[in-house]
């Protein structure tokens, strides 16, 4: 008796992870070449998007994740937990910007660049968007800040070369320098 088809095993380990799986995992996983896991992947995505099964295959974080497409996600909120945090605040967005763009970087730098208090890092790390990446080489070793794989999957970003070029006005100025 043979075991199951490579494509049964794409999407369980799919659904099994619970997370995106890079091409290099499955590949270790299951012992087929990159080239041919990529194949498969994209197979088992095309499949389950003709069959219409209620969920289908993302590319993010530089991995494939199994997801409930967001028209049908709204029907599903009453299975959903826990209930959603509430928004971000526009300080918190616009210090998760300038980690996002700028990182590594301080707290002193995050505030010189926005005029204003970073304390909302606090709130950024509890939600796990981004974390502490290292000391910086100066005077008190003050703390570096990124983003993490969390800010990746809540914005729907494969890396952080998919963030939006930054365009004139509202605070990109404070970016550039």
């Amino acid at each position: 008796m043979s075991g199951p088809g490579l494509p049964a095993l794409v999407g369980a380990a799919l659904l099994a992870a619970g997370r995106p799986v890079t091409l290099r995992e499955l590949s270790q996983v299951l012992g087929v070449p990159e080239d041919a896991v990529r194949r498969e992947v994209e197979g088992f995505a095309d499949r389950v998007a003709q069959a219409e099964l209620g969920f289908q295959v993302e590319a993010v974080a530089g991995g494939y994740r199994l997801v409930v497409p967001p028209v049908i996600a709204p029907y599903l909120a009453p299975l959903l937990s826990p209930p959603p945090l509430p928004v971000l605040s526009s300080a918190a967005l616009e210090v998760l910007a300038v980690i996002a763009y700028r990182q590594p970087v301080t707290r002193a730098e995050i505030e010189a660049m926005r005029g204003g208090s970073a304390s909302t890092v606090v709130t950024l790390q509890e939600r796990e968007l981004v974390k502490v990446v290292g000391r910086a080489d100066a005077v008190g070793q003050p703390l570096l800040y990124g983003t993490t794989e969390r800010f990746l999957l809540d914005f729907g970003l494969t890396t952080l070369a998919d963030l939006p070029p930054l365009e004139s006005g509202s605070f990109a100025h404070l970016l550039r320098s």
